[in-house]
Formats: structure tokens, sequence, C-alpha cells
């Protein structure tokens, strides 16, 4: 299958290129396409044959349940079974946006979609392209990330064609992703909602809305299974292995500083993925100077999670392709949007972390 890249506008996606897109999801096909968060891999959510591909495709685990994409927030009625006051609540203040809902499914939902659980994730996306493209195709467009299964998510057209070239009809460029972290999921099937993975709409955030709500135990646990059945895979993690370095700047050096040498030593080549400030005290540093690493990411202030967290999956991929063993980053406060990328860090590293 030969992959075709068109170039989009992200703002004013030229119609005839959505048109040749959204038949392809009409015929059954994939496309994957640029929304807020990452890159998506599309196909027609009522059809589960369509559906059948995206995992095959990806070599993603059937047990891995999807995500609807609508271009209307009255679809989610079409397509849930019972829509409770809290979720509407939730839905006028944060869609089109990051934010997954988990709600009882109606029947007309394809088991591929649901991997046979009796509730489907929706959401809304706020990109001109993912809309224009739900809404050409007239129909949900189930999209999982657009990359090989388990591996880093992809941000850029480009990440995609490196993971899926040859393996799907189509991908719309319409540039970098502005968010650079997937959505927010949030299960508000039960009493009280309770958010499945962390994203940029914050736990701080909803709580404002509608009150206390639960954070699945099983996000920041090694030995704790997560409730979404899907997150129980490895996700989000380059080739090369992670390591994770708790602790303040200081000791994020020092320590940097004894591992990139003792993996030199053993013929290793690190990568070093670190903040602003750690940055600035690593060349200060001396000792540190001197340290030679394969790959070198300079990835944001700490008072700008929102860069790093838009920067972090293409720097873990640029180690990858500097053909680093390993990568050496730091950790985050477990807060507002540091919640999210400590979900993601850790899931990356397989939990492991150097105090």
């Amino acid at each position: 299958m030969e992959t075709t890249l068109w170039q989009v506008d992200a703002v004013t996606p030229d119609r005839d290129t959505i048109d040749a897109a959204a038949r392809i999801i009409k015929n059954g096909g994939l496309v994957a396409f640029p929304t807020e968060t990452v890159y998506g891999l599309g196909a027609n959510g009522l059809d589960g044959r369509a559906v059948s591909k995206i995992f095959e495709a990806k070599q993603r685990p059937a047990d891995n349940p999807l995500i609807l994409h609508i271009a209307n927030k009255k679809e989610v009625f079409y397509l849930a079974q019972v829509v409770p006051l809290l979720a509407q609540v939730l839905i006028d203040a944060f869609w089109p946006g990051p934010l997954t809902l988990v709600l009882p499914k109606r029947n007309i939902i394809p088991a591929e979609i649901t991997a046979g659980l009796d509730t489907v994730a929706i959401r809304m996306p706020k990109h001109q392209v993912a809309l224009a493209l739900i809404r050409q195709a007239g129909v949900p467009i189930a999209a999982p990330s657009a990359n090989r299964s388990g591996y880093t998510s992809p941000t850029s057209a480009g990440h995609v064609l490196d993971d899926l070239n040859g393996r799907i009809e189509a991908i719309l460029d319409g540039g970098s992703t502005g968010l650079g972290l997937e959505s927010t999921v949030l299960d508000v099937s039960g009493p009280v909602p309770e958010i499945l993975r962390p994203g940029s709409i914050t736990k701080e955030q909803i709580e404002e809305l509608v009150g206390p709500i639960l954070l699945d135990p099983g996000l920041s646990s090694a030995t704790q299974a997560p409730k979404a059945p899907g997150l129980k895979y490895n996700h989000y993690a380059p080739h090369a292995e992670v390591v994770l370095i708790d602790g303040e700047s200081d000791n994020v050096v020092r320590r940097a500083v004894e591992m990139v040498c003792g993996y030199a030593l053993a013929g290793l080549k690190t990568g070093l993925l670190l903040t602003d400030e750690t940055w600035d005290k690593v060349e200060k540093d001396h000792q540190a100077a001197g340290i030679q690493v394969a790959y070198a990411g300079r990835i944001g202030s700490r008072r700008e999670l929102n860069k790093i967290a838009r920067l972090i999956y293409s720097e873990l991929r640029e180690c990858d392709k500097a053909g680093v063993d390993i990568i050496l980053t730091e950790t985050y406060e477990d807060v507002g949007l540091g919640s999210a990328l400590m979900n993601r860090l850790l899931k990356s590293a397989g939990y492991k972390i150097i105090k």
C-alpha cells in the first residue's frame, strides 16, 4: 500500500483535500490526521471491519478500546445511552477540547471500538482539520494515536510517516500539534467521576466545576493495574531505555553526570532531556561540562510545563534517531499538567526512578 501525504492548512483546510480523505474513511480505509493533542489514526467508527484495520496497522492489542471523535456536541446523545447532567456540564465547559468522556454505550457502537465493554469513550477535538474531516465523513471517527502500538505518540506528520508508511492510505499534514499529550480520559459512567488517563484538562480544573473526583490509583503504580484495559500495556516508550532522575536540580545534575560517565565506560550512548533550569546548572558545573552525550535536549522551563508537554514525545523520538541506548530525564511535581507529564514519563520508563 502506498501512503499519500497531503499538506493541509491547520486553520482553513482545503476542501478538496478533506473530501478526498473523507472518501477514504467512508470506504473503510485509514487516514491519519492532526488534533490539538497528538495525531490520530482514523477509521469509520460505525464500521467494525474498518476499525479492525486500525488494530492491524498499529499492531494494537484487541482489548485496548478506542476513542470516538465527533464534530458536534449533540452527537454524544446518539452514541451514548445515558449522558448524566454532570457530563453535560463538562461538555459545555471543555468541548471542543482535550477531554474524553467514558459513557454507557448504545448498541450502534461496534464491539471493536469498546473491546467488549458496555461503555464508550467520546471526545470532540479542537482542531479545524479534525473537525472538517469528521463533518465531511459524516460519521464518528474512531482514532487512537497514529503510531505503532506502545511507541512514542506522534506530534507531527513525519512521526506518523516514520511509523505507518505503507500501512495506511493517507496522512493529513497539518503541522505540529499544539498540546503534545493525549486527552484527559474521565469515566463518568459511575456514581463518582474518575480520571483514567490524565491530560491537559487537569483534575483541579474538573473539580472546580463538579466537585471531588477520583484518580485511578493504577496510573502511578508499577504493580496495580489501571482500570482502563488498554493502559495495562506499555505506552509512550521510545526504543531506548528511559530512566527518571528524581529530586532537586542539583541532585539531578550530580546523578546524571555519574550515570553518563558510567554508561560511557560500558560503551553505551546516553541522551539527556533536561529542563532549562537543570541545563543551566550542568553548564556551570566543570565536571558536567566535560561529559559526552549522544543527544542533548533542552525541553523548556519548569515554569512552562505546556512547552515541555508539547516537546517531550518529539524529543524522545530524536533520542532514538541519535542512536542512544539510555535516555535520562527528570521528574515533575504530580499536580496539574505535571500529573499528565509524570504519567507519560513513568510509563515510558517502566517506572524506573533513580533518587
